[in-house]
């Protein structure tokens, strides 16, 4: 009988349990037993969940508090020294520390860095390695969860995010290659997959996603060296190992992959299906198969005829013994359930699949491989479903499509080049040296979403809704003129997300109301679904922005969502290329754009956090998703005279390869998170001698603590020590929706005394 297994399960709950859990706890109104009865109950729920979809081995340890990587740097003791005394008294204290940054009774702990999980919208935290870093097994994690289900009667497979991995994701804060640290892990793996062995299981899942990247010769070498340890005829006794591989082809790994002496490879076959011929050439006979044929990372359901194809194809070579079938990744990035979902019109359900939904398909996948009868209705009603999608005039807008062929390179151009509009812009808003602003957003209070939960069910009419708005706008202004703040914002209390606000505004959008992954820790969104050609009927922002400006003589920003990130953070249409539909959306904001000029409104942000995140895994496909996410970006904003000052917002992201576009996109102020790095992510900046206007984040706005003006002075000399002053703009990492009000004060009461300071010591070393 054919094998259906999975890579991990979504944690947060259908309905965000986690996140209530977790947000509970750190309030203080839960304590710790309380969080982990909560975690715990979770977890039964989802095993449980997955045997009855037909799943044969879920997995377990894929849970967590909080992140996966996280979770391994704690488990194998790779604590920095900052947290240790909190560790050894605390650990769940240490470990949120470590996530989030804590400020309590004297302690005052800055978090790790968080950047993006590959090409994903999921955040970890980044471990901090250093030479000669000692390793040893902290906690029992991964025993007790595989523990915790088997008492259940569920047999897990547990996960583990393998050795190699574990230290090309993390940095060394003293410049030493994290790698020469694998002889000095290597023994801890070795003493856990023993205890595993020892609990009864029979298989561990050890993910090794690098191996789609591009490696050079120490990466390469590293995985030899590490599975000759954890695999070889030398180990302990272990559980056999499925080397679990996503979100790409193994392609010039491929050999090195197969090679390694574990028992499985897992493969993804929705990324890359073209490599299954190769794969099947190069693994071993004796090997087991994990073909990942249905995608963990979207909502729509399988081609399922086509996947059978390639099971099929599989299963002549494997036999079914050796061919297991399971999605292309953690269903982490998929919500949990689509049964729960009654937002949605039946037309539409019926083209999607969530994560309990995907596993379904993949039984009859199985089904159909064994010769089942019952596999046959299903199929049939995956054909019926991608026909009627196919056929929908609800998909395709010929208005839509004659706009984009009237598309010139025009369009995609400024009039002046910046220091011409530099100069415009100067004389035009009159702004002061090291000018302080925000990113957008204010805190979204247990009032606003109160207000907005009222409203979306009828509790609370339109009229009385927006009259609400205007009262938190205006408090919103009157807030940053009184903190002395030189460009506003309006706050976006009528925004719930991002991207969810303006695709509810937008044609070619759907929504759920239950369709939630997770982001980080307790940050959860609800990403919209793109299922057809995408239009603007009508303005979308302008009523707030104006109402704002009125409300004040500086500068308001309009706040818009840029192309590639609305693209980024939606559940995408599948059946076409994903740069024509980024270029809809872009029409869709030039539109946007060049009202919110039209209506007074001088600063105008286009936030593009996610184009980092949107960047292929491999070099060799960088050019062509750059030359088109650049172009999205000039699209949306090229419309505009000069004196109209363009800004752009970027979060967790290494710039160092991707400059030259980043440059290209010729926003005429960027802002960029640097805090938690100390300012280290404005080196690529420097070495490129970018020319535009930049504001490195002061403030990390994703941890509870609140930094001091000292602290902010300190960041801001670095960043004059590389940059002129004329360049430099003060302002928080990222939005503020997340904070209370009186942090957010606090910090920015700080951040303007912050840059009032170096002004008067600029002024001082102007006159001297």
């Amino acid at each position: 009988m054919t094998t259906v297994t999975n890579l991990g399960f979504p944690r947060i709950g259908a309905k965000r349990e986690l996140k209530r859990a977790l947000e509970r706890h750190w309030s203080g109104e839960d304590d710790t037993a309380t969080l982990q009865a909560a975690a715990a109950a979770l977890r039964a729920r989802h095993w449980k969940l997955q045997v009855a979809a037909g799943v044969d081995v879920p997995p377990s340890n894929d849970f967590s508090l909080y992140d996966q990587v996280l979770d391994t740097a704690f488990l194998f003791d790779a604590i920095p020294h900052r947290y240790r005394t909190l560790a050894e008294h605390e650990p769940l204290a240490a470990y949120f520390a470590m996530a989030r940054g804590l400020q309590r009774e004297g302690i005052d702990l800055h978090a790790l860095e968080m950047t993006k999980w590959f090409d994903t919208n999921y955040h970890y935290l980044v471990p901090e390695l250093q030479a000669g870093q000692a390793f040893a097994l902290r906690g029992d994690k991964p025993l007790a969860e595989f523990r915790e289900a088997k008492s259940l009667g569920i047999h897990t497979r547990p996960v583990l995010l393998g050795p190699v991995s574990f230290l090309l994701l993390a940095k060394t804060t003293d410049g030493s290659a994290a790698l020469e640290l694998l002889d000095a892990l290597l023994p801890s793996y070795v003493q856990l997959l023993a205890q595993l062995a020892e609990a009864g299981a029979d298989w561990v899942q050890l993910d090794e996603p690098l191996l789609v990247q591009d490696l050079d010769d120490a990466a390469r070498a590293a995985f030899e060296r590490a599975y000759a340890v954890l695999g070889g005829a030398a180990a302990q006794v272990r559980p056999k190992i499925l080397l679990a591989t996503y979100f790409g082809a193994l392609d010039d790994n491929l050999e090195l992959a197969a090679s390694l002496p574990v028992e499985g490879l897992h493969v993804d076959l929705v990324r890359a299906p073209e490599q299954l011929d190769a794969v099947l050439k190069a693994l071993p006979a004796g090997r087991v198969l994990s073909a990942g044929l249905v995608n963990g990372r979207n909502i729509w359901r399988t081609h399922l005829d086509n996947a059978l194809i390639l099971a099929r194809y599989a299963q002549t070579d494997r036999g079914a013994d050796l061919l297991w079938l399971a999605p292309s990744c953690s269903l982490l990035h998929s919500p949990v359930d689509l049964s729960l979902e009654k937002k949605l019109d039946d037309e539409l359900r019926s083209w999607l699949a969530f994560s309990r939904q995907k596993l379904e398909e993949l039984r009859v996948l199985a089904d159909a491989l064994d010769g089942r009868p019952s596999a046959e209705a299903g199929l049939a009603a995956n054909r019926d479903a991608l026909d009627a999608r196919r056929r929908s005039p609800r998909v395709h807008n010929p208005a839509v499509a004659a706009r984009l062929a009237a598309l010139t390179g025009a369009d995609a151009q400024r009039h002046s080049g910046y220091a011409q509009r530099r100069v415009a812009q100067h004389a035009a808003l009159q702004l002061p040296l090291l000018p302080t602003t925000t990113i957008g957003s204010f805190p979204q209070t247990l009032e606003v979403r109160e207000a907005r939960a009222k409203h979306k069910s009828g509790k609370l009419s339109l009229a009385d809704y927006e009259a609400f708005l205007e009262q938190q706008t205006a408090h919103c202004v009157r807030e940053q003129e009184a903190l002395g703040l030189d460009v506003l914002v309006h706050g976006e209390f009528e925004r719930n997300d991002m991207v969810e606000y303006f695709g509810e505004q937008l044609e070619g959008f759907a929504f759920t109301g239950n369709g939630w992954v997770q982001s980080y820790g307790s940050r959860c969104v609800k990403p919209p679904v793109i299922f057809g050609d995408v239009s603007r009927p009508q303005p979308m922002t302008v009523r707030w922005s104006r109402y704002a400006q009125s409300l004040t003589r500086k500068p308001m920003k309009g706040m818009l969502t840029g192309p590639v990130t609305v693209l980024q953070w939606s559940f995408v249409r599948d059946d076409q290329e994903r740069d024509l539909t980024c270029r809809q959306i872009a029409l869709a904001l030039r539109d946007e754009v060049n009202d919110l000029e039209a209506a007074g409104i001088g600063v105008i942000q286009v936030d593009e956090p996610a184009i980092r995140e949107g960047l292929p895994l491999r070099r060799a496909q960088w050019r062509s998703y750059l030359d088109w996410a650049v172009e999205a970006f000039r699209i949306s904003t090229s419309g505009v005279r000069d004196a109209t000052q363009v800004h752009t917002h970027m979060c967790y992201s290494e710039f160092n390869d991707i400059i030259h576009s980043v440059a290209a996109m010729d926003a005429d102020v960027i802002s960029i998170e640097t805090s938690r790095s100390r300012m280290e992510l404005l080196d690529a900046f420097v070495r490129f001698n970018y020319p535009n206007e930049i504001g490195p984040g002061v403030y990390d706005i994703h941890s509870p603590r609140v930094p001091d003006k000292a602290e902010m002075v300190d960041l801001l000399r670095k960043a004059l020590a590389v940059l002129k002053p004329e360049q430099l703009w003060v302002n928080p990492d990222c939005g503020l929706k997340t904070r209370g009000w009186p942090e957010t004060r606090a910090a920015l009461q700080a951040l303007v005394a912050a840059a009032a300071e170096l002004r008067a010591e600029q002024a001082d070393a102007n006159v001297a």
